[in-house]
């Protein structure tokens, strides 16, 4: 049964508030009412076929809410959005397939009168998926802003937004789901795995998965946590004899990773989205370009020349990003220069004071790397922005390309040059601790201290307007939204990716000669679970919900770190002296060796890649058999349609 777009009126007598849309207080009139018939124009028509209305108060439209609106859908409309978007759910047979309005009754839990067949989370990234693929057709410009240019295919939102007209678009909370959540996830502080199922539900794939990762890296650690600590302390004065522990970080680092691969596939087979569909992915709301039509989709789209974006990264974006790194190597060097004018004093004083006057430069250099990464990720994001990346995925892979060159040589050349140049393992376990313990106590200020401190002076602020200080069930929708719309963004988890690869590249690397650096992981990791939890939940404003298979970009950025793990740590087992010891006469033949054993190392790491499948077998049969499953209905439709086409020809 085939349902057209325009054969359901948008009109439901129960309306739900799913996602607010807020404009600027002096937004013209004529303008609101163009985007509003926008949202609920049908489909064929260039509109979202939506439902919206004014924020109201106790029924009456008030000054201070006259420019929000609240988004919803009708039940129809919503079933035929997971279709287009290609939500994949579980089948009455326990298998899971892509939902399709034409065999919705196969699915479990559905009925036409059941609205929680598709959780809130979904309903809002069915909204914000139809909001953000508005665009212009034949429109000239925004009505009452001549400035405010349009173009076929420019997308009306981003447009709003650029101009100031639209202040921010963002998901209400569920008020019940989420004290439920709170309590289960972090209302007790015990140790026990986290509500992943329940997270997923309520914050998407995305969230989920993150949350997934740093659970699994942090059990991972206590290995490492547990032989580091007697492993530190039997030798702590001395900072040579590291091989044993160098060797177990060559396994360590080349094995947890493949786990992880086959414990994600599990998870997102049960959370339906490794069965997906990507393979047309729609441009990104910020992608731009003159209206063509898409090749393979035949949709009408925004088109850009690639010549022209290959001429921003190469002739702009590259030469920023070397100027960039020149500038981390300079600020590296000063901090070689003060670390020797330090050692200077403390020759000469040799006091409490100059011993500890030893660590202020690596506690210096730690912050300005802090403040240097997080200045560079804002130009970062401008240029990548600029470069005009038609697909999100594509502006992903290149955002983490531009941000993580940065932050590994500003981060990590300092402890490499300290090893491999000045061979001084004593300051390389101070740099490495200061460096290591620096960074998470600033990361754990900026991301959670300061946040909370700052939302509880808004609730200050507001205090008058919302009777409470935190969202609760007693709250009325007008209130609720007042509440939420003054809370921070929630920008994604692109720096608690980058904040997990860091530590990762300090245990991995370097942790042989600190063995102390797994353990402070671990306590980081705990700490950063439950911080993370309270700011997803009362920090930060709901995060539209984003289906993720797998933890993207940063699988590949892991994998790469493991591989310079590899030839670090057998470098530094050439180093030391028990193997030195080995061979007192001819060092070219441990330099052999150590190759030998380092390209023995990556070998058996690729092998094991190979060797160990990245799903689980039952994952593996259950999508074959969804593939077959997939090709004989195919099959079956085009006998059907011969046999057809044979009779209508016998007919005649």
């Amino acid at each position: 049964m085939k349902i057209s777009w325009s054969a359901y009126d948008t009109f439901e007598a129960n309306f739900r508030p799913l996602v607010v849309v807020e404009l600027a207080k002096d937004t013209k009139d004529e303008t609101k009412e163009w985007l509003t018939q926008k949202i609920v124009e049908k489909k064929k028509n260039g509109g979202a076929q939506l439902l919206v209305k004014p924020l109201v108060k106790d029924g009456e439209k008030i000054e201070e809410s006259h420019n929000i609106y609240l988004v919803g859908g009708s039940h129809l409309r919503l079933l035929l959005g997971a279709e287009t978007v290609g939500l994949v759910k579980e089948c009455n047979d326990n298998t899971m397939r892509a939902f399709t309005y034409a065999t919705r009754n196969a699915f479990k839990d559905f009925a036409e009168d059941n609205h929680d067949f598709l959780t809130m989370a979904e309903c809002q990234y069915i909204i914000k998926h139809e909001l953000e693929n508005l665009r212009a057709k034949d429109e000239k410009m925004i009505p009452g802003y001549p400035q405010a240019k349009l173009y076929p295919g420019k997308s009306i939102m981003r447009r709003l937004m650029s101009n100031g007209i639209l202040i921010q678009v963002f998901p209400l909370h569920d008020t019940e789901e989420l004290k439920k959540l709170k309590h289960t996830w972090y209302g007790k502080m015990r140790l026990s795995y986290q509500p992943l199922d329940e997270i997923r539900c309520y914050f998407g794939e995305t969230i989920a998965l993150y949350f997934a990762f740093l659970e699994y890296f942090t059990f991972a650690l206590i290995p490492m946590a547990v032989i580091g600590i007697p492993y530190y302390f039997f030798d702590w004065e001395d900072y040579d004899k590291y091989v044993m522990f160098a060797g177990f970080n060559l396994l360590w680092s080349a094995i947890i990773l493949e786990v992880w691969k086959r414990c994600c596939a599990v998870m997102s087979y049960r959370w339906g989205t490794l069965l997906m569909k990507r393979q047309f992915e729609e441009p990104r709301p910020g992608f731009h370009g003159v209206l063509g039509i898409n090749p393979v989709t035949g949709r009408e789209e925004p088109v850009y020349s690639s010549f022209k974006r290959q001429l921003r990264i190469y002739l702009v974006s590259l030469p920023f990003v070397c100027l960039c790194l020149y500038l981390s190597l300079h600020v590296m060097m000063i901090y070689f220069e003060l670390e020797h004018q330090a050692h200077l004093y403390h020759e000469e004083n040799q006091s409490d004071l100059s011993s500890l006057i030893l660590y202020v430069p690596s506690i210096i250099y730690a912050v300005v790397i802090e403040v240097l990464n997080r200045i560079y990720r804002y130009a970062a994001e401008f240029l990548t922005s600029w470069e005009n990346h038609r697909l999100e995925s594509s502006y992903q892979n290149h955002l983490v390309l531009k941000v993580l060159v940065f932050n590994f040589l500003n981060c990590f050349a300092s402890l490499f040059y300290i090893a491999f140049v000045m061979f001084d393992m004593k300051l390389l376990r101070q740099s490495l601790a200061a460096l290591l313990i620096t960074s998470q106590i600033l990361n754990q200020f900026v991301e959670a201290i300061l946040p909370y401190w700052l939302q509880k002076r808004r609730n200050k602020r507001v205090k008058k307007k919302v009777k409470g200080l935190e969202i609760d069930t007693d709250l009325s929708l007008f209130e609720q939204v007042n509440l939420e719309k003054g809370m921070d963004t929630y920008l994604g988890t692109f720096d608690d990716y980058l904040e997990l690869f860091l530590q990762f590249g300090y245990v991995s690397l370097f942790s042989c000669v600190y063995p102390l650096a797994a353990v402070f992981a671990v306590l980081n990791n705990v700490t950063e679970m439950y911080s993370d939890a309270l700011k997803m939940c009362k920090i930060f404003k709901r995060p539209f919900s984003e289906p993720a298979s797998n933890i993207g970009v940063w699988q590949l950025a892991f994998q790469a770190m493991t591989v310079i793990s590899v030839v670090t740590n057998c470098v530094l087992i050439g180093m030391s002296p028990q193997v030195n010891a080995l061979f007192p006469e001819s060092k070219i033949e441990l330099i052999l060796i150590v190759v030998l054993a380092e390209h023995l190392v990556l070998a058996m790491k690729f092998l094991m890649a190979f060797a160990i499948p990245d799903k689980p077998r039952d994952i593996q049969t259950k999508l074959a058999k969804l593939e077959f499953e997939s090709l004989e209905a195919l099959k079956q439709q085009q006998m059907k349609l011969a046999a057809e086409s044979l009779k209508e020809g016998m007919q005649k």
